[in-house]
């Protein structure tokens, strides 16, 4: 049991995935913050991997990494953006990372020689991990993301879970399903089917919802409210309306329209503590006030999965970028450039002209990498702002080693491991790894590092602080051999973790602004606190526009 009388609010999905569950969590953890209330939030991905660091970010989108390391899902970036505030390892759990806890015990004779069994010790170990985070947070309140959707083989143990901890906790426990009512083009009308089936699959996993989140095209009729309510055993002010909506920022404001922060803390048997909702409502003012465009431009590889663009490979770059450009009062529009189609047709670059700032955000392997780097090449000579993240700062390293410093086959070894300037590499311990070809998972360079600043740099003009500390997910590094030679032709190493005298920060003198960074600042970005380097690149940018 909790130390303190948390609650718990789990949200599962209905009928289909992707229509919001993250959004859904996030927004009502900030309702009940702005309530006074210590709020955390969990999410739970019902795959076998023991973390998000091997997943396909096309299939499964951004790989987030919280402060400690933790390599997870999009969702506990959404989680952190509208809490602003941190969320560690403990509130990120996988199928794979709790049969692998249990086996592991087992296989230590933790139980005593007993029949290691799914229930109790699956769920037992599911509802530990939960009770952790609530001590560990100290919540108030503790919001579960279940993956997946109602009726889905894979997230039963973890309904059973919650069903368990229902019965062990009573009063202390709310289900939320977040459920899709199409509207089918031919017919016109708002179809109410799809979500009596999504909760018909809960009940037969022993749950009722207590809340029915209505996502749909369109704001909820009272005639829907009122067959949901009929035919899904719920009252009609139970049934909150989830129209799609032009920003997510823009959820908790349309929640409380249907008072869901007063109806999940009646359920609960509280009042408001205080009410700072008017901060969060400040800020989608500021949002739909914004006129002036400020066009950016990514250049990626992760863009395609079939005929369609999946924007959740990079989402935390899309919202820095979105939540500088809000608070210099600009609207941003934001441009996918493959950057294979630079490779094969180089007259294509003379379209980055168009584009007020220029993003290469990380990635791996060689595909798309001399595409990124002529797009490197172009912003570098024809003075157009450009931020380079992660892989985008190493090939802005290799571009100029090979364009400004002769070093014509500088390259990093994770592409071509026997080119004569490595100017990129890997650490010793990374390449033993890399050459074992063993465990790689989880073995990046991972979590937040302390990063020192050159008081004289760019970088210390923005941050206004000598040390910083920012999140890392890298396996390869700058190589310090060929930091004098870079130095003397112009290149600034503004940025340096001084326990392993890394290089974190590279600048261009001459340039509007030309800055690298081998962390990751996206991650650390906030709507209500927006990241000194993407408020540099949008500020830069502005001075382009026309």
């Amino acid at each position: 049991m909790p130390k303190n009388n948390t609650n718990f609010i789990f949200v599962i999905g209905g009928v289909m995935s992707g229509i919001g569950k993250g959004i859904t969590v996030a927004s009502t953890a900030r309702i009940l913050k702005d309530y006074g209330f210590k709020a955390t939030a969990v999410k739970i991905d019902p795959y076998l991997n023991v973390d998000a660091g091997t997943m396909n970010p096309t299939e499964h989108g951004e790989v987030f990494v919280t402060e400690d390391g933790m390599e997870c899902d999009q969702d506990i970036g959404n989680y952190e953006r509208f809490l602003d505030q941190n969320i560690l390892k403990d509130n990120y759990m996988t199928s794979g990372a709790v049969y692998r806890e249990v086996i592991n015990r087992e296989r230590d004779l933790g139980y005593n020689g007993k029949c290691v069994q799914i229930i109790p010790h699956i769920t037992d170990e599911i509802e530990s991990r939960l009770i952790n985070v609530a001590n560990k947070n100290k919540a108030d309140f503790v919001l579960v993301e279940i993956g997946g959707t109602a009726g889905e083989y894979e997230n039963l143990l973890f309904l059973e879970t919650a069903r368990i901890m229902k019965l062990k906790m009573p009063g202390r426990i709310l289900f939320m399903l977040v459920s899709y009512l199409p509207i089918p083009e031919k017919l016109g009308e708002m179809k109410t089917k799809p979500t009596q089936h999504a909760v018909r699959a809960l009940n037969y996993a022993g749950i009722q919802p207590d809340i029915i989140i209505a996502r749909s095209s369109r704001s909820l009729d009272q005639i829907r409210k009122k067959k949901i309510s009929l035919f899904c055993n719920v009252v009609p002010e139970d049934v909150i309306s989830a129209p799609d909506i032009d920003s997510i920022y823009e959820v908790p404001v349309n929640f409380e329209k249907d008072n869901l922060g007063k109806i999940i803390l009646k359920k609960f048997g509280l009042k408001p503590k205080k009410n700072n909702f008017s901060e969060w409502q400040n800020l989608v003012k500021k949002i739909k006030a914004a006129k002036k465009i400020v066009k950016i431009g990514i250049v990626g590889k992760y863009f395609g999965i079939g005929d369609f663009t999946l924007a959740d490979s990079y989402i935390s770059v899309i919202e820095a970028i979105k939540h500088a450009a809000w608070h210099l009062n600009l609207k941003p529009e934001i441009h996918w450039l493959d950057a294979q189609s630079f490779e094969e047709n180089s007259k294509k670059l003379n379209e980055l002209k168009n584009y007020h700032g220029i993003i290469v955000p990380g990635g791996f392997g060689s595909r798309g990498v001399e595409g990124k780097i002529l797009t490197i090449e172009y912003v570098r000579k024809h003075k157009i702002p450009y931020l380079g993240l992660c892989y985008g700062m190493q090939l802005a390293v290799i571009e100029f080693s090979r364009n400004v410093c002769g070093l014509h086959k500088a390259h990093t070894t994770e592409v071509n491991p026997k080119t004569p300037y490595p100017v990129i590499s890997t650490l010793p311990e990374q390449t033993q790894r890399i050459l074992n070809h063993k465990d790689l998972g989880g073995t990046m360079r991972l979590g937040a590092y302390v990063c020192e600043l050159n008081i004289n740099s760019k970088a210390f003009e923005l941050y206004k602080s000598k040390l910083i500390t920012e999140r890392h997910r890298h396996r390869y590094e700058f190589n310090n051999e060929y930091r004098d030679i870079l130095e003397k032709k112009g290149m600034i190493f503004s940025g340096i973790n001084p326990d392993r005298n890394l290089v974190e920060i590279i600048e261009l003198k001459n340039h509007p602004y030309f800055i690298g960074t081998q962390f990751h600042p996206e991650f650390k970005s906030r709507p209500l606190h927006p990241h000194p380097l993407f408020l540099g690149l949008v500020c830069a940018a502005k001075n382009r526009i026309i």
